[in-house]
């Protein structure tokens, strides 16, 4: 792994001295340029709104996944995979429920080489060597249980139709335009281009003008919509699934996005809860009662909403007694708060743990890609431990008192055994 202390330092100092160049070009691209002198690579992130809105396109939308970055018209696989050695490159894709995001991490002296194979690959790429599938629609597949329980979820907590709720079934690619689809959903408008290096600023932005001059199009429309109900409806809700091979328990509960002013001390309050290896729901499920053997909680945020969410899976069987515990962990701290103890705990854990998220080259370029395709501030992450500073005990307590209210919650569990309310 390339850790380097003095990254995080040097990417705090460039960001607070404004000295990081964003600009939006003709073409509508995004474009950010930060500077860490000297770093031996250079890290590209372009994130393209990539949400599954249209269920008739979740076939090809999968397969310009799996081919994007891949050849070209003018560069086959063996072509592109060799001209990216030779610069000492390495292009990846990611996708996630909105954004299909292209990682390219190279040589500082291969950057420029890098920024013209990006735009050979995203100007004339070539999808013929992809395996194609049968002429018919692609076989329906059930859900597994936890993608079940996932939407039935989100589904009783924020309402549908909506892109993260309903089922999405591949249907037959045959005679879809893999190339007609390219040049709607890879298009610079509503993009963001991050470029995380040692060369100047000016010099990278000239470049980026040069090469990607030609590429246009755009918005895409594919992004996420909000949920049809901004906060949860609580309740407790069941399922069951006789093939089920564990029990599994998710919560969606009351929470507040990154920029809001309350969201640090919620965020405190969720560590405590369930956040780290000594919180008290790891304590209370897996070591008091045995009960679980995976514990988290986490604030999910996205185009759609904003969620506090719980995740815990079980043996067979537990389903109800996971519900019954994680209530209990709920109303407790909700109404008694953390104790000191824990709130200084958490105050190291998570401090450390944003030191930790700018170790890498690599994570610091994706996490600045995130902010920027978010709409945040670059330097989030860099003031959060001054943020976390200025909370107070009596604010997360607060927090913890709002938005933890199992009354406020809802729970949602499968298990083998059918129990409960079904949807």
């Amino acid at each position: 792994m390339n850790t380097s202390p003095a990254l995080g330092s040097a990417l705090r100092t460039t960001l607070q001295n404004g000295s990081t160049p964003r600009t939006t070009l003709p073409n509508g691209l995004d474009t950010v340029v930060v500077t860490a002198p000297g770093a031996p690579l250079a890290e590209i992130r372009l994130v393209l709104p990539y949400a599954r809105t249209e269920p008739a396109l979740a076939a090809v939308r999968e397969l310009l996944a799996a081919g994007l970055g891949t050849a070209t018209v003018s560069r086959d696989r063996r072509a592109v995979a060799d001209r990216a050695a030779d610069l000492g490159a390495e292009f990846s894709t990611v996708v996630t429920a909105e954004q299909l995001v292209l990682s390219v991490s190279v040589l500082a002296e291969g950057l420029p080489g890098a920024l013209e194979l990006l735009a050979d690959l995203l100007l004339r790429p070539a999808y013929d060597h992809l395996p194609r599938p049968g002429s018919g629609p692609a076989p329906r597949t059930s859900p597994g249980p936890r993608t079940r329980l996932r939407r039935a979820q989100l589904r009783h907590a924020f309402g549908g139709p909506h892109p993260l709720v309903d089922d999405h079934h591949a249907t037959g690619t045959a005679d879809v335009d893999l190339l007609a689809f390219h040049r709607r959903a890879v298009v610079p408008a509503g993009a963001v281009l991050l470029i995380l290096g040692g060369d100047e600023p000016d010099r990278v932005l000239t470049a980026v003008r040069e090469e990607l001059a030609d590429w246009t199009g755009g918005p895409s429309g594919l992004t996420l919509p909000p949920f049809p109900r901004p906060e949860p409806t609580p309740g407790r809700l069941a399922l069951h699934d006789p093939s089920a091979d564990q029990a599994l328990l998710l919560t969606a509960g009351p929470a507040v996005p990154v920029p809001h002013p309350g969201h640090t001390a919620l965020h405190l309050a969720q560590t405590v809860l369930g956040g780290h290896a000594t919180s008290r729901l790891t304590r209370r499920l897996r070591e008091r009662h045995g009960l679980a053997y995976a514990v988290d909680a986490r604030i999910r945020q996205n185009g759609a909403g904003c969620w506090l969410e719980i995740d815990c899976a079980g043996a067979p069987g537990t389903g109800d007694r996971l519900a019954e515990e994680v209530t209990a962990c709920l109303a407790e701290l909700a109404r008694s708060g953390p104790t000191p103890e824990e709130t200084h705990r958490v105050r190291r854990y998570t401090a450390g743990f944003t030191r930790f998220a700018l170790a890498t080259r690599a994570e610091e370029a994706s996490a600045l890609a995130g902010f920027a395709a978010s709409g945040m501030d670059l330097d989030w992450l860099t003031r959060y431990p001054d943020a976390i500073a200025e909370v107070t005990d009596r604010h997360i307590a607060e927090a913890a008192a709002r938005f933890l209210d199992p009354a406020r919650t809802l729970v949602a569990t499968l298990d083998r055994t059918p129990t409960g309310t079904r949807p």
